[in-house]
């Protein structure tokens, strides 16, 4: 090829989109047994394996105060029939190098195509004769016990919940939620009634994707789902949502230990995929927060720094679906992201989008439905949603012309159809005592609500200090409670054996921790089975830290935070110049005193129980890569260790890492050297 070629190509343009490609869309085979169980099959045989998706299209149902069932009895299923013993069950699963899944919903099954046959007899064997014992059940109920209270302080679980409860109702299935009350409610009984009434063939599809035949799988089928009975007399009605708020507000729940706020800017919406605007929803949603380089995101993310992502979601069901816009942010900016954030809502609802957006975020999504389209499973997915939805059947025919249709007069129409400010509910989850006073600036109204979507009123933040009680009384009182400076004076070293959680890792490490006065400290941590796997070490002048073989220094900054310790009980070289009694706050169910300390050119805040005087928490907050890092740690399980009380447990949240450490013995003045913090 000659140079001139290349000269002829003006690489400065994008190239010009060429015409919407044909979808070839196969209709699936398809039969109904007489049970009502519906099969779609879809063969592909470029690859030896084959998958089964059971689909139960029930209305969606409440369950009152026994919420909870629905996860009991569907967490109980698949392990095992009553002809086949749970353990012998997993085992063939696990030697056909074959998976089985299942829920109240439904079920899911995948292998190897040469052992569809035996796959698909243990599938419906499993659905149609579950071994459900009342031993099985007492486990999965104190597993969910245990979850619900391992949620109880998560500022997104709560978030959820109350966004949900508040949008469409506590009364309607969308809005419920379980607790632990509800699943305590529930017994053996009513999670093998809650089988025995709602999983049925009635309104159920099933869907074979792979390298079959279909007449051989259609023979299969009969034979071993034909036995599955029908219920009858089921009929029940979905209520109306709640509707949308008359006018825009706040719904602050108050969460104290939160160190980032959860915004989600909610409203309810009426949207089917068979309806008209289905189309245009999906290019105004992607343009305005569902995508990286949408409004949303390039303003709270790139131009602001607020979060590290901000999405939209506009929904589509057949009952009540939501619009929702939001992210997780600092807590000094909550105020600034959610006006941000309006900004951009009436941004897209009153300035046509720009024409080479459009054509961006259309060619985006076509590219990606294209993509999608090489999967066979999203095949079988389509006709399984041309069935559930009611759609024509030239739906994702002409799914592509409908999106490329889309203009931006449309985009501006249904961005003010659905995305109503007005009407919206701005849901925080946040710490009340940060970010309260600004909220309020914004003049938009603040309702309270408990983590459960209950009408509370407004927190109270702090109370009045008695006279006489000062920074300094406060650090008295706990030098006194902890044993006093005389035993303190006496403690040179401390050595420290714990037990380590680190929430969502799945090993259970143990450290030792070991600390000399003035301020020389060593933390190692192992694994067993791995040895040593992480240590941190300063010396008094010098320090770093260690992981998988890799030794970093310590930062100046950290060096000098360090340098500036002073003691192994801070407290009794505390100046009163650097102390500020700020508040009486709650704090984890008791009042605490608020104390911050200044030290050099650092500011950090601890907080010690009023009645007992023991220090309950502290909290600091660093730079890191331009954001806002906030440090606390919770210290409790206060024991007696040669006249000095001190805390066994530390509970450290940095970001959304949480370490908890559980001591098992501390000592004093023994089994700690120089040579331990080189």
């Amino acid at each position: 090829m000659s140079v001139g070629a290349f000269a002829q190509v003006d690489r400065s343009k994008m190239p010009e989109p060429g015409p919407a490609p044909k979808i070839s869309f196969e209709k699936p085979e398809e039969f109904t047994l007489k049970n009502g169980l519906t099969v779609l099959v879809v063969e592909n045989h470029k690859l030896p394996r084959v998958s089964f998706s059971l689909t139960i299209d029930n209305k969606p149902m409440t369950t009152g105060d026994k919420a909870g069932v629905e996860s009991l009895i569907g967490s109980m299923m698949g392990n095992g029939t009553k002809n086949i013993s749970k353990d012998e069950f997993n085992e063939e699963v696990d030697f056909l190098g074959a998976n089985i899944n299942f829920s109240t919903r439904g079920a899911s099954a995948s292998s190897l195509s040469k052992y569809s046959d035996r796959i698909l007899e243990l599938m419906a064997d499993a659905a149609i004769n579950p071994l459900l014992i009342a031993e099985e059940f007492d486990k999965e109920k104190a597993q969910l016990i245990d979850g619900l209270k391992s949620n109880e302080k998560s500022i997104d679980a709560i978030a959820g919940r109350v966004g949900s409860a508040l949008s469409y109702g506590k009364k309607h299935p969308y809005g419920e939620f379980t607790t632990e009350e509800t699943v305590k409610n529930v017994t053996f009984g009513d999670a093998v009634a809650f089988y025995e009434t709602y999983f049925n063939p009635n309104d159920a599809y099933l869907v074979v994707v792979g390298d079959v035949k279909y007449k051989d799988v259609k023979k299969q089928i009969e034979k071993y789902f034909s036995k599955w009975e029908k219920s009858v007399g089921v009929e029940y009605t979905v209520p109306n949502e709640a509707p949308n708020a008359q006018y825009t507000q706040i719904n602050f729940v108050d969460m104290p230990n939160a160190v980032q706020s959860n915004i989600s800017i909610t409203n309810n919406v009426d949207l089917q995929t068979k309806d008209e605007d289905y189309h245009a929803v999906l290019i105004a949603n992607r343009i305005f927060g569902g995508d990286f380089s949408s409004y949303l995101n390039m303003n709270l993310r790139e131009a602001n720094g607020y979060t590290y992502g901000a999405r939209s979601n506009v929904g589509t069901d057949k009952y009540a679906a939501r619009f929702t816009a939001g992210a997780s942010v600092r807590n000094m900016v909550t105020d600034s992201a959610v006006v941000q954030t309006l900004k951009e809502m009436n941004r897209i609802r009153t300035e046509p989008v720009e024409q080479e957006t459009l054509k961006n975020v259309k060619a985006a999504y076509v590219g990606q439905f294209v993509m999608a389209l090489e999967s066979p499973q999203t095949i079988a997915r389509f006709a399984l949603n041309i069935k559930l939805n009611d759609l024509p059947d030239d739906f994702y025919k002409t799914f592509l012309q409908k999106i490329n249709a889309v203009t931006a007069d449309d985009v501006t129409r249904v961005a003010n159809k659905y995305m109503k400010p007005e009407n919206a509910r701005i849901i925080i989850v946040g710490k009340g005592s940060d970010v309260l006073e600004n909220l309020e600036k914004t003049g938009i109204p603040i309702m309270y609500f408990d983590k459960y979507a209950n009408s509370v009123d407004k927190p109270v933040f702090s109370k009045p200090i008695p006279s006489g009680v000062t920074a300094q009384t406060v650090i008295d009182n706990y030098i006194t409670a902890i044993g006093g400076k005389s035993n303190l004076e006496k403690v040179n070293s401390v050595l420290s054996n714990a037990d380590v959680t680190i929430e969502g890792a799945p090993f259970k490490p143990k450290a030792i921790i070991k600390v000399m006065a003035p301020n020389k400290t060593s933390m190692e941590m192992m694994i067993e089975g791995m040895g040593t796997v992480m240590k941190q070490k300063f010396d008094g002048a010098a320090g770093y830290s260690e992981q998988q073989g890799m030794k970093i220094p310590m930062t100046e900054k950290e060096l000098s935070s360090k340098q500036a310790e002073k003691g192994l009980f801070p407290e009794i070289h505390m100046a009163a110049t650097s102390l500020e009694l700020e508040a009486i706050v709650p704090l984890s169910g008791v009042d605490a005193y608020k104390i911050k300390v200044t030290n050099g050119g650092e500011v950090s805040h601890r907080f010690y129980n009023v009645e007992t005087g023991l220090l309950m928490r502290s909290e600091s907050t660093t730079e890191a890569q331009g954001q806002s890092v906030t440090t606390i740690e919770d210290v409790s399980n206060y024991k007696e260790v040669d006249g000095v009380m001190m805390p066994f447990t530390q509970k450290i949240t940095a970001g959304p890492q949480i370490i908890i450490l559980n001591s098992t013995d501390i000592k004093f003045n023994e089994g700690v050297t120089e040579a331990d913090f080189k």
